[in-house]
């Protein structure tokens, strides 16, 4: 059967254009997933808006639509990033308005608005008044036009504000402010590293078991062969007592971007990256058809054991699982999209293959995912990781998209890709492990 691409596993748009994911909060019983929106251009033109998915878990949505459209003063060329922060039987949505001024402008010393705008939900459709907090005038004067991407938090009884920024001196840092009332901001300071990018996108703070991270996407890093193999990254870095630690890539692959965490009813910190990039060389088919791009699956996050971040796909999957078949070293299976590959195997050397497409190989200490089809990648070629040793994968494979977590959640790897049919045969080599096919996840559309 001729395979159309579309996912059952991943939340993806009808129509139009995806990218960051905005707003991510469970408020008033539900999940709430905001995102970035062109809902009539498969190729990003037009207004961005904010697309919202929401449901009760995290298998089931509805799709409302777009619900923040670019119809304010101060956010007339696009409703751009933010997150949502729930208060007073409130969800408080921040994000960046921009505003592109007529003229002679490079837009990044001059000719851009960057505001931050405020709005409130009862129930996280209707929408209140929009508000302006910050505008250019309420950032330090060393930062050009490039400040956006607003995260906030309660800490110590007040209110945070993180803001990513790109200096006039072409160095990427954030900036972080404080509040009383959720109104009024103060600036408090800002934080960077020396020589890392021109420009600090989508901040956030996150904490586990009392490690405080900095996670960022940092655009401008020089491309290395085990790192910063994409045009654009995204990672983390763990605050230690004298400063800023070394930085760790979110995800290895070739397709992610722009996550953004919040905090499950029980507990459980989650991370959603769009399952994308921009300026890529590579492309996606299904914008011919009129959509394109999707969000990962949520992540859950725990602390690894030398004080880093472990990634393992969210619980909720298990219920969703069929009955396992065995894939033995030296096999070949066809299954059927979408499935979980789980193997605990140890190996020295190792080959896992979706024939005809694409192969992963562990060898002297690297995994390599390359594809061998050109078609099937879009012209996605190679990408790389360095691990200590090989304990085991898992494949959370849907229609067009592989998430592939490396020794329980230490490395990870995402990447679209367009086999032909609705089936594809594993192939495997100096490994072992169980295929579970996946049911997909309900989608209602009211948008």
């Amino acid at each position: 059967m001729k395979n159309n691409w579309r996912q059952k596993l991943h939340l993806e748009p009808e129509k139009g254009w995806l990218n960051d994911p905005n707003g991510l909060s469970f408020f008033n019983g539900e999940y709430h997933v905001y995102f970035q929106y062109c809902p009539d251009s498969a190729y990003g033109k037009g207004g961005k808006c904010w697309g919202h998915w929401a449901g009760k878990d995290l298998t089931h949505w509805r799709f409302d639509g777009a619900l923040l459209r670019p119809d304010f003063p101060d956010d007339r060329s696009g409703v751009y990033s933010g997150c949502g922060f729930v208060k007073d039987e409130l969800l408080h949505l921040f994000y960046t308005g921009n505003v592109k001024e007529e003229g002679d402008h490079d837009y990044i010393t001059s000719g851009r608005g960057a505001n931050v705008i405020t709005v409130t939900t009862p129930d996280g459709v209707t929408m209140s008044e929009k508000r302006t907090l910050l505008r250019n005038s309420d950032y330090p004067d060393y930062c050009s036009c490039h400040v956006r991407d607003p995260k906030v938090w309660e800490e110590d009884g007040r209110y945070k504000m993180i803001l990513g920024a790109r200096t006039l001196e072409d160095k990427g840092c954030v900036l972080f402010y404080e509040s009383d009332d959720l109104d009024s901001w103060r600036f408090e300071r800002a934080e960077s590293i020396p020589d890392f990018g021109y420009m600090w996108e989508c901040p956030d703070i996150i904490m586990l078991d009392g490690h405080r991270f900095l996670s960022l996407s940092p655009q401008g890093v020089p491309r290395e062969e085990y790192c910063f193999q994409n045009v654009y990254s995204a990672g983390y870095l763990k605050y230690l007592d004298g400063g800023l630690g070394g930085y760790e890539e979110w995800d290895c692959g070739f397709d992610f971007y722009a996550p953004q965490s919040f905090t499950a009813p029980d507990g459980r910190v989650l991370l959603i990256g769009w399952m994308g990039i921009g300026d890529i060389p590579y492309t996606n088919p299904t914008a011919e058809l009129g959509w394109q791009h999707c969000l990962t699956i949520p992540r859950e996050l725990t602390l690894r054991p030398d004080g880093g971040i472990l990634q393992r796909p969210m619980r909720e999957l298990d219920g969703m699982e069929g009955a396992p078949v065995s894939l033995n070293d030296g096999e070949k299976l066809e299954t059927e999209l979408p499935f979980r590959f789980t193997s605990l195997s140890q190996a020295e050397r190792s080959r896992l293959g979706i024939e005809g497409i694409l192969e992963m190989t562990y060898e002297c200490g690297v995994f390599t995912l390359r594809f061998t089809d050109e078609k099937a990648g879009g012209g996605r070629d190679v990408r790389k990781a360095k691990l200590g040793s090989f304990t085991g994968i898992e494949i959370i494979a849907d229609t067009s998209s592989l998430e592939i977590f490396l020794n329980g959640g230490e490395k990870v790897m995402s990447t679209r890709f367009y086999p032909a049919g609705t089936a594809v045969t594993l192939t495997a080599e100096g490994i072992a492990g169980s295929i579970c096919p996946l049911e997909g996840m309900e989608v209602l559309s009211d948008g």
